[in-house]
């Protein structure tokens, strides 16, 4: 008899957590058919012929008063909505550009290079490494002041970079001779 008041115990307890356990699922959800289009905001009992966005605009005006309050706000605002440069700001493009026109300089294209570390100070000006490679370029298209302007420009970024030295060396170089090669003297006739 105990057994089977023990069982009888026992059933109603997991006839009683089951009934909990259905009790607290949400009913599962109808599926709409696959072929039928998703509900919009006029379906589905709601009647509005208008777009709930417009309950939420925000209101950007000033606050009453606001020019009286703080009568030097407009010099600020025209200081700050001044300025008409923008400049492009890419390191990531940069060091691209920089490994390419490294391939080009290795390939003796020294005007393909050129041009993609001119491209890369576009997009990271002072970048140091596209200065000194942009001004060994142009020292080996005969662009010998641009040279001598970029090489100065490094030593100004990395006085004591990894191509410091090389950059002196080709600024004392660069000093020595002339500006454009056809300047230079001609040579003694015998």
């Amino acid at each position: 008899m105990k057994k089977l008041i023990s069982s009888c115990c026992k059933l109603a307890l997991i006839l009683g957590l089951a009934a909990t356990l259905l009790a607290q699922q949400p009913p599962p959800k109808k599926m709409p058919p696959k072929d039928e289009p998703p509900p919009t905001s006029g379906q589905s009992g709601d009647n509005r012929t208008y777009s709930t966005s417009r309950d939420t605009i925000i209101d950007l005006s000033p606050p009453p008063n606001d020019v009286k309050n703080h009568p030097e706000s407009q010099d600020a605002v025209a200081e700050a909505t001044g300025v008409q440069e923008f400049h492009k700001w890419n390191p990531m493009k940069a060091l691209k550009d920089v490994e390419v026109g490294d391939f080009y300089f290795r390939r003796k294209n020294y005007r393909a290079a050129l041009a993609r570390y001119q491209e890369a100070l576009e997009y990271k000006p002072n970048d140091a490494i596209a200065t000194f490679r942009l001004a060994q370029c142009q020292e080996k298209t005969n662009d010998l002041d641009s040279a001598r302007d970029n090489y100065a420009a490094y030593l100004k970024i990395l006085p004591s970079g990894p191509f410091a030295e090389d950059a002196k060396k080709s600024l004392e170089r660069l000093e020595k001779s002339p500006s454009h090669p056809n300047d230079a003297p001609a040579p003694a006739k015998q």
